[in-house]
C-alpha cells in the first residue's frame, strides 16, 4: 500500500464520519451561531459534531422565534400619560360619581323608551283620577256640627217638599168631594193668586224670617257676592226676598255700578249698608249663610261686617208691576 493510501487511511480513522478540517468547521459554526436566536444557549461539543457530520445534507428548517405577545390592557383607574408609572392608580369613584356615570350619557334602548312612555300616561291618568277625586269631596274637610246641619236642611227642605205635595194631594181631594166644585175651584184659584203673586213680587208677604245687613266701609263687596247670598237664600226655602228696596223676583239679575261703586239690582242702584229681609224657616235660613266658606264668610274676608238675626214677623212691602208675557199663554186658552 503506498505512502498516500497510508495518509488517507489515517485520517478516516481520525474522522470517521467524514468531517472536514478546522477551517470548515469553523465556518459552519459561525453560520449556526447567527441563525439561531440570541436566547438560544450555544452547543456543546457533541452537537458541533452531529451538525458537521450533516452539512453535507440538507439543512432542515430552523425553528421560528416566538412572535412577541400583545401587551394585556391596562386596568380601569390607571394613569393614561406617558409619564405615568405602572404602580400610579387613580382614587377610585364615589357612589354618586358612579351613579352619574351609568345615568349620562343615557344609553336607553328602544323598548326602554316605550316602557317610559306607558309609565309615563299611567301616572298622568292617576294624578288626573285622584284631582277628581278630590274635587268631588268639597265637604272633607268640613267640622262634624257642619256636616250635622247640613243634613239637617237638606231633611228640612225634603221634608218642605212633602207638605206641597200632600197640600195638593188635599185640594184635588176637596175639588172631587165637594158637592160645589165650582165654587171650591173658585177658591182654590184665588189661593193660587196669591200664592203666585207673592212668587212674582206684586203681592206683599209677612211672615217668619231673618234679616241680613252687611256693612261695607271699604266698597270691596261685588255684585256676585250678593248673588250667591240670594242663591244661597233661595236653596234653604226663602220664600220671599227684598233687597233695600228692591223685590228679588226670579228674574232678578245684579250688576256692580259704574266705575266698580255700588251694586244695581234689576237696574236699580243701591246703596250701602245692603239690608236682605227674607221670609221663611229661620231655622234653615240662618245656617245655610253661616256654612263654612259660605256666605258670611266669603263677605267677612273682604273686610265686610255681617249681622243675621232671626224674628217672627218680617213684611216683604217692596212690589213689582205684574208685565204680561208677550209670547207665552196658558195652554187652556
Amino acid at each position: 500500500m503506498s505512502q498516500n493510501e497510508n495518509e488517507e487511511n489515517a485520517e478516516n480513522r481520525e474522522n470517521p464520519r467524514g468531517v472536514q478540517p478546522d477551517g470548515k468547521n469553523g465556518q459552519l459554526r459561525n453560520e449556526l451561531s447567527k441563525e439561531l436566536p440570541p436566547e438560544v444557549p450555544p452547543v456543546n461539543r457533541a452537537a458541533e459534531r452531529e451538525a458537521e457530520a450533516g452539512a453535507a445534507e440538507p439543512a432542515a428548517p430552523q425553528p421560528q422565534a416566538p412572535e412577541p405577545e400583545a401587551p394585556e390592557p391596562e386596568p380601569a383607574g390607571t394613569d393614561d400619560r406617558p409619564d405615568a408609572g405602572p404602580d400610579v392608580v387613580q382614587p377610585e369613584l364615589t357612589g354618586r360619581q358612579r351613579l352619574v356615570k351609568g345615568l349620562w350619557p343615557p344609553r336607553a334602548s328602544r323598548a326602554q323608551l316605550i316602557m317610559a312612555v306607558l309609565l309615563f300616561v299611567l301616572g298622568l291618568g292617576l294624578a288626573i283620577q285622584v284631582r277628581s277625586t278630590s274635587d268631588n269631596s268639597a265637604l272633607r274637610g268640613a267640622r262634624q256640627e257642619d256636616l250635622v246641619r247640613i243634613l239637617d236642611e237638606l231633611d228640612d227642605r225634603t221634608q218642605r217638599l212633602e207638605d206641597e205635595k200632600q197640600g195638593l194631594v188635599d185640594q184635588r181631594s176637596e175639588l172631587e168631594s165637594s158637592s160645589d166644585q165650582a165654587d171650591e175651584a173658585r177658591k182654590q184659584t184665588a189661593e193660587k193668586q196669591k200664592q203666585l203673586g207673592i212668587l212674582a213680587g206684586t203681592t206683599a208677604a209677612q211672615g217668619p224670617g231673618i234679616t241680613m245687613t252687611v256693612t261695607d266701609t271699604k266698597g270691596a263687596v261685588e255684585a256676585d257676592m250678593l248673588l250667591d247670598a240670594v242663591q244661597e237664600l233661595r236653596a234653604a226655602g226663602a220664600e220671599a226676598i227684598q233687597v233695600n228696596d228692591v223685590r228679588v223676583v226670579a228674574n232678578t239679575y245684579l250688576t256692580d255700578g259704574s266705575g266698580g261703586k255700588g251694586i244695581s239690582v234689576d237696574g236699580h242702584e243701591i246703596s250701602r249698608p245692603y239690608r236682605f229681609k227674607v221670609i221663611g224657616k229661620p231655622q234653615d235660613l240662618e245656617p245655610a249663610l253661616n256654612i263654612p266658606g259660605g256666605v258670611v264668610q266669603t263677605l267677612e274676608k273682604e273686610q265686610a261686617t255681617v249681622a243675621v238675626s232671626r224674628s217672627n214677623k218680617i213684611v216683604v212691602d217692596a212690589l213689582r208691576s205684574a208685565k204680561r208675557p208677550d209670547y207665552a199663554r196658558s195652554s187652556s186658552e
